[in-house]
């Protein structure tokens, strides 16, 4: 394939993973080629990271595609550990860690992934496993030797300067020691992906192998290591939001005052006339949450709630009903809940909310919400309801959401589901849908999006 349809395919696939490539970055790209070349791989990777990437969020998708669309020379790579065994490339690699040796990192990845990451053993046509590979040589079990040897290193180095180790250098040293063994299995990943395109099309590889942005990920496939990950970014994201939601606020304003607007003008004849505008009052809404907290979207319900609550002051109040089988306030838990709890392990021990069995149970909480909590609920509340509609083919509870509806300012229904699987199985999404307006809310961009659009 030439360059030019190695730079287009390039841009055509961070398209599919949601980045913004335009015309003229592409073509700006296509310059930078021109003047630096293609001789020094990492000095081409950064200029057209430079020209394609426009923010950080963006970068590690651009990084594996690159790796696609102009990878390294084709085959194994020629080092000096082609005979090595399992012990040998562990022992190389602490050395690597311990030293910070990126080059020699990358001779083990290489050497790592011809030795351990062979689909099959016998037939390289069936590709090269990541995974496979790092699974087998257990990188992480070599933190503690890594940082034994660079202790050793550092104290002969600094012998007789009064240099020691402690605690908290020791956290340090680990916590550096945990992100060279992450960018390693990177590396591992980079040479699968490599390998892995002289026996694959590459654009097969893009769409299945290549991770989105983090903001682009499903909530109903993201594990928990991912969730805890998404949450640590709340407190940014609540921050942007709110800049955004007060801007939109400020910038409403009411009609024309004709009265003020010719008492003004009598100053100046009438030229120029400046109209004024009404005050229009701001409203703030109050926010009701009514949240499936069950294992299949708990994680969904989870986070965003503790967006709300982080936005509160963009809010009057914020009042978060939990359910599973039946409704409970849980306001003051999420509001007092702990970094890194998992708000859904809580909900399925809690007997408030698991009443009537551990499976959702719709028409039962919304019945719950209306008798226990429908006062929360009037002509000022935006209600939010989060959850997939899967009602475990009982009792879906229209007539109670419809009157749920009815009670509040406005009801919206956040689905973490694909729209195209609303109604299929047990799902109730359609009926929902015909009562109260639902939107699709698979990940934190289009949850971002329904705040900036609706929340005001």
């Amino acid at each position: 394939m030439s360059l030019p349809r190695n730079l287009v395919g390039l841009a055509e696939a961070m398209r599919t993973h949601g980045l913004e490539v335009g015309s003229t970055e592409t073509t700006t790209a296509a310059q930078a080629i021109e003047v630096l070349g293609l001789d020094d791989r990492r000095t081409l990777r950064e200029a057209l990271a430079a020209t394609m990437v426009r923010s950080a969020d963006g970068r590690p998708v651009f990084d594996q595609l690159f790796d696609l669309w102009f990878p390294s020379a084709p085959g194994a790579r020629a080092t000096d550990l082609a005979d090595a065994d399992v012990d040998a490339l562990r022992e190389e690699l602490t050395r690597a860690l311990a030293d910070a040796d990126e080059r020699r990192m990358d001779e083990i990845a290489a050497a790592t992934l011809e030795l351990l990451g062979r689909v099959s053993p016998d037939d390289e046509s069936r590709g090269w496993s990541s995974a496979q590979a790092v699974d087998a040589l257990a990188p992480q079990r070599l933190i503690a030797p890594a940082q034994e040897l660079g202790r050793g290193n550092g104290d002969e180095q600094g012998e007789g300067q009064g240099s020691g180790s402690g605690g908290f250098t020791d956290r340090i040293d680990r916590d550096e020691l945990r992100s060279r063994v992450a960018e390693f299995r990177q590396r591992v990943e980079s040479e699968a992906r490599r390998r892995n395109t002289a026996v694959r099309p590459k654009e097969r590889i893009a769409r299945y192998g290549v991770e989105g942005p983090a903001d682009q990920r499903d909530f109903l496939a993201m594990s928990s290591k991912d969730l805890d990950a998404m949450k640590r970014q709340l407190d940014p994201l609540a921050r942007k939001l709110e800049a955004k939601l007060s801007r939109r606020r400020r910038a409403h304003r009411g009609g024309i005052d004709v009265r003020r607007t010719l008492r003004a003008a009598m100053a100046t004849g009438g030229v120029p006339l400046d109209p004024v505008y009404e005050q229009r009052n701001r409203h703030r809404p109050d926010i009701v949450l009514i949240a499936d907290m069950s294992g299949s979207v708990g994680g969904f319900s989870g986070f965003t709630m503790l967006l709300m609550q982080a936005m509160q002051s963009q809010f009057r109040h914020v009042k978060m009903l939990g359910f599973v089988s039946s409704a409970a306030d849980i306001t003051h838990v999420v509001k007092d809940a702990p970094p890194g709890v998992s708000l859904t392990s809580w909900a399925l021990s809690q007997a408030a909310l698991t009443a009537r069995g551990r499976s959702s149970s719709y028409g039962t909480a919304f019945a719950d919400v209306l008798a226990e909590h429908g006062d929360a609920i009037g002509h000022r509340t935006t209600v939010l309801v989060l959850g997939d509609g899967r009602t475990n083919y009982a009792d879906p509870g229209v007539d109670a959401l419809r009157e749920i509806g009815r009670k509040s300012r406005t009801t919206v229904w956040l689905n973490p589901e694909r729209s195209s699987s609303w109604g299929t199985g047990d799902s109730a999404a359609d009926d929902y849908a015909r009562v109260i307006t639902m939107h699709e809310c698979r990940n934190v961009a289009q949850l971002r999006l329904f705040v900036e659009r609706h929340l005001v």
